[in-house]
Formats: C-alpha cells, sequence, structure tokens
C-alpha cells in the first residue's frame, strides 16, 4: 500500500481537523528519486559526457586553430606590407636616380649643343674671314693691275711712246708699286699706334 493511501486511511480514521501538509516528502519517493537521480547521472556521465567533452575539446581547438590562423595571417600581412614599403622605397630612389640622371643628360646635351653652336659659328666665322681675304687680295690684285695699267698709260701720255712692251717699264711699275705699298703699310700701322 502506497504512502498515499495510508495518508487517506488515517485522514479518514482519524481526526478530521487536521490535513496532510503538502511541503512533506515521503521518504520511499525520496530514496527513489534519488536512486533514479544516481542512475540517470550514471548513464549520462558514461553515454553523453563524453560525446560533449569532444564537442568542447574540437571547439577548443577550431578555435586555436582560427587564433593560430589569424596570427600566421596577420604575420603575412605585415611581411607583405614591409615588402611593399621596401619596394616602395626602392621604387623612390630609382625614380630619384633616374631624375638625376635625366638633369645630368639635358645638362650634358645642352653642353654638348652650345659646344657644337660654336663650333659652327666658329666655322661659319673661319669661312667668312677666308671668304674676305680672298676678295681682299682678289680686289687688291685688281687694284693693283689697273694701277699699273693707269701708270703705263699716263708714263707713255709724258714720254709719248707706248710703253706696254717693254719688260723694263714693267718692272719699274711693280717696285713703284709695291714702295707705294710698303708707305701704304707702313702709315696704316704708324695710324694704328696712334689709335
Amino acid at each position: 500500500m502506497s504512502y498515499f493511501a495510508a495518508g487517506h486511511i488515517m485522514a479518514a480514521g482519524g481526526s478530521e481537523g487536521e490535513m496532510p501538509s503538502v511541503l512533506a516528502v515521503p521518504i520511499d519517493e525520496l530514496v527513489i528519486g534519488t536512486i533514479a537521480f544516481f542512475i540517470v547521472f550514471g548513464v549520462l556521465a558514461k553515454v553523453a559526457l563524453p560525446n560533449i567533452k569532444k564537442t568542447l575539446a574540437e571547439r577548443t581547438e577550431a578555435i586555436e586553430g582560427g587564433i593560430r590562423k589569424a596570427e600566421e595571417a596577420q604575420a603575412e600581412a605585415q611581411k607583405a606590407l614591409e615588402e611593399y614599403r621596401a619596394a616602395l622605397a626602392s621604387a623612390r630612389e630609382e625614380a630619384a636616380a633616374i631624375r638625376t640622371q635625366a638633369q645630368s643628360d639635358r645638362a650634358a646635351i645642352v653642353e654638348e649643343a652650345r659646344t657644337e653652336a660654336r663650333a659652327a659659328a666658329a666655322a661659319v666665322t673661319a669661312q667668312a674671314e677666308a671668304q674676305l681675304a680672298l676678295e681682299r687680295s682678289q680686289a687688291q690684285a685688281q687694284l693693283t693691275r689697273q694701277v699699273g695699267d693707269v701708270a703705263i698709260v699716263l708714263a707713255s701720255k709724258i714720254v709719248g711712246q707706248s710703253l706696254t712692251d717693254d719688260a723694263r717699264v714693267s718692272a719699274t711699275v711693280d717696285a713703284f708699286l709695291a714702295d707705294l705699298e710698303s708707305q701704304a703699310a707702313g702709315s696704316s700701322g704708324t695710324t694704328g699706334a696712334m689709335g
């Protein structure tokens, strides 16, 4: 007979004014419940707890692996950043070297162009001076011939006979002209010394 049945019997047979307590726990149910709790706890400890531990270990390993991967990724990113900075610094140095070389080349090209222009100007000047000297000597020779011809014509008129065939007259005229040239050179030298 159960406790409840005994309680009903007692209630029916006993005094009618007492009521059983709702908070009172029957001892046999407490013992059975405690035994059942330990049986369920033991089964859970044997079956479920290893699976829970395994799942927790897998999660812990996954989290630690994720942290490790994140650290590796961060290290790789830092390495890539350092390589990028090194490449950027190298590119800046190379650009500076190219700029310096370009400025040096520009200065060399400008100097070479100036040298070529000076050489061309000197060549043109030399050619012009040579041409001028040639024209001067040609003009001087022509003037000398004309003065000689005029002198012979004048001398012929003074003497009254033709002097063009006489070699001696020709030599005299040449000597006279040479004397005039030396006097002209002496007077121009004196003029240059005075100036």
